[in-house]
């Protein structure tokens, strides 16, 4: 297992645009592998509902889910809530432009 170290100017790969988690979590595992949401909530005790929700953007990944679907995809919970990280910064950004930092 490769450790990352935590830094206050830690950012992912700027290239790579911003995806919802969901959106991930409908094309690169549940599609690739023929899953539907009830097959997925069937392995991760995650109702298909709220699978569905996670798909449509309507529902952030929590630590809780995060862990479920790192179990049953074999990924890290880690990866799950850097996505929901990382999307919802960028969605935040356009709202937070105008604030200066507080160190000039």
């Amino acid at each position: 297992m490769e450790l990352i170290q935590l830094t206050p100017h830690l950012d992912v790969d700027p290239s790579q645009p911003p995806r919802a988690p969901g959106d991930v979590l409908l094309h690169a595992y549940l599609i690739p592998n023929a899953l539907n949401p009830a097959q997925l909530a069937r392995r991760t005790g995650i109702s298909a509902r709220h699978i569905k929700t996670f798909i449509a953007g309507t529902h952030p990944i929590t630590p809780k889910i995060a862990i479920r679907l790192s179990l049953a995809l074999d990924t890290t919970a880690f990866y799950w809530l850097a996505l929901q990280a990382r999307y919802d910064l960028e969605r935040a950004k356009p709202v937070v432009h105008a604030y200066r930092p507080l160190v000039d």
